[in-house]
C-alpha cells in the first residue's frame, strides 16, 4: 500500500492533490482514499492532506501518520513544522522547488536518512508556463506518477479533465503531461 501526506498551504490545492491521486488510482484500477486535514482555514495556513493506494481494500480510516510518500508543494513549510514525522526509511520525497538540497538546509538530514529518496522540481514553473499561475498540485501529481510509476500518465490526465472540465482541464493536463516528460527526461540524464 501506498501512503502519502502531502503538505501546501491554503490555495495552493493541496487537498485537489489528494483527490487527483485518488481519482487516477481508481482509473488505474486500484482502491484509493483522500481526505484532507485543516488547522485554520485561510488562504496561507498549513494545509496537509492524505491519501492511499492499494490493489486491497483500504481498511483504515486514520490520517497517515507512517507515510511511505510525501509531496511538499511550498518549501518554505520545511523548517516551519516537522514535514519528515513519521516517514518510512525508504521514503519517497517530492518537493516543488528549483533549489537543490544543500540549498533547502537538507544536506545534513539526508545524510542521516540515507535510503529516502528526495526529488525536487518547479512544479510552480511549469504551472505557470501554462496557466499563468504558480499552482503546483497538478505538477506534483504528475511528478508523483512518472517517478513511482503508481499512476499512469493516462489515468492522471482523465483525472484532471474531469476535476477541470473545459480549457481549464486542457491547460492543466498540458501541465501535468509537461511535468511527467520532464521528470521522465531528468530521471535519464541522472
Amino acid at each position: 500500500m501506498i501512503e502519502m501526506r502531502i503538505h501546501g498551504r491554503g490555495g495552493q490545492g493541496v487537498v485537489t492533490a489528494a483527490e487527483l491521486v485518488a481519482s487516477a488510482a481508481f482509473r488505474d484500477g486500484r482502491v484509493a482514499q483522500a481526505f484532507p486535514s485543516f488547522g485554520s482555514e485561510r488562504m496561507g495556513a498549513p494545509v496537509t492532506a492524505f491519501c492511499r493506494i492499494s490493489a486491497n481494500p483500504i481498511r483504515s480510516r486514520e490520517p497517515v501518520s507512517h507515510p511511505n510518500v510525501l509531496l511538499i508543494l511550498d518549501s518554505t513549510l520545511l523548517h516551519q513544522m516537522d514535514i519528515f514525522s513519521g516517514l518510512s526509511d525508504q521514503g519517497i520525497v517530492l518537493m516543488n522547488s528549483t533549489r537543490k538540497v544543500e540549498e533547502l538546509g537538507l544536506k545534513d538530514w539526508m545524510l542521516q536518512h540515507p535510503d529516502v529518496e528526495l526529488y525536487s522540481f518547479p512544479a510552480s514553473d511549469l504551472a505557470e508556463r501554462h496557466l499563468g499561475r504558480p499552482i503546483a498540485n497538478v505538477g506534483m501529481v504528475s511528478g508523483f506518477a512518472s517517478i513511482t510509476g503508481a499512476l499512469t500518465k493516462e489515468s492522471v490526465q482523465c483525472a484532471i479533465q474531469e476535476k477541470f472540465p473545459g480549457k481549464l482541464g486542457e491547460l492543466n493536463a498540458q501541465v501535468a503531461s509537461e511535468t511527467f516528460d520532464y521528470i521522465s527526461f531528468q530521471s535519464v540524464q541522472g
